[in-house]
């Protein structure tokens, strides 16, 4: 296995946003091209949020056959299903209620108000990924899965030292006593991340610095999560200059400041 571990740095959020808009814009006809279908995963947060945003803005947005990308997300927040706190609806209003996706390609987190206890909705997410997994495998393809970066190191919903970020046998977790609010919330599992063909985390703002610098230093993933990303092809940070500053040079990619352009290499 080939695997790339890059920080791309960039001037400031909205150049950040831009740029990571325009790599996936780039990027993701290729893969439609190539296998007839896409499979993303989303994230949320501010720097998610942006990403969305900045992809719907584009003008090549609608060079893309939406109809032919499948969308699910690394985590969300249990709340009920029109919560603008939830993950799939602060997607929903960045891009996908823009543009003709399929409805039967997004696959959201089931929400509190479902009928489902939070056991039974991580259960119920695990098994529509196997649902749609690749030929006895127990989730789906996934080429690419965007993530933000917590300023303790937490991806998705898996949080320093806690069982979250050590679970290797379940694809998704029931979190309870989040550090972070709200106390319950639902997650993908390390190992269904790494699947991934292609991790890409966007992350930006000082608060980010100690966190980035030691996810590329090599921590222990039990103490800071991003450190345990391994994508199978490539395994890239899209930073602004503010989250980078505690990255050492040596770790920092020399074409840092890149465009749209940079997508030109992944294959």
């Amino acid at each position: 296995m080939s695997n790339e571990r890059r920080a791309i740095v960039h001037s400031s959020k909205p150049e950040l946003a831009h740029a990571v808009a325009e790599r996936f814009l780039n990027k993701v006809p290729q893969i439609i091209a190539e296998f007839d279908e896409a499979t993303i995963v989303l994230t949320g947060g501010t720097m998610g949020q942006a990403v969305l945003d900045a992809i719907n803005s584009s003008p090549k947005r609608d060079a893309v056959d939406w109809s032919r990308v499948n969308f699910w997300w690394g985590d969300e927040r249990w709340l009920p299903a029109r919560d603008g706190e939830r993950n799939d609806v602060q997607a929903r209003a960045a891009l996908l209620d823009h543009v003709a996706v399929d409805p039967e390609r997004v696959h959201s987190f089931a929400a509190s108000d479902s009928g489902l206890g939070l056991d039974d909705a991580a259960a119920a997410y695990s098994h529509e990924l196997a649902q749609h997994s690749t030929r006895f495998g127990t989730y789906p393809h996934f080429d690419i899965v965007f993530l933000g970066v917590g300023p303790d190191g937490h991806i998705a919903s898996l949080f320093p030292e806690r069982e979250g970020i050590r679970e290797t046998e379940r694809t998704v977790i029931a979190v309870r006593n989040s550090p972070k609010p709200p106390d319950e919330r639902l997650s993908l599992t390390l190992p269904v991340l790494n699947s991934s063909v292609r991790i890409w985390a966007v992350v930006a703002g000082s608060d980010k610095a100690s966190a980035l610098g030691l996810t590329l230093a090599g921590a222990s993933y039990n103490e800071v999560p991003a450190a345990g990303l391994e994508g199978r092809r490539k395994t890239l940070f899209f930073v602004d200059s503010e989250a980078a500053a505690q990255v050492p040079d040596s770790l920092i990619d020399p074409g840092q400041f890149w465009t749209s352009a940079d997508s030109t290499d992944e294959h």
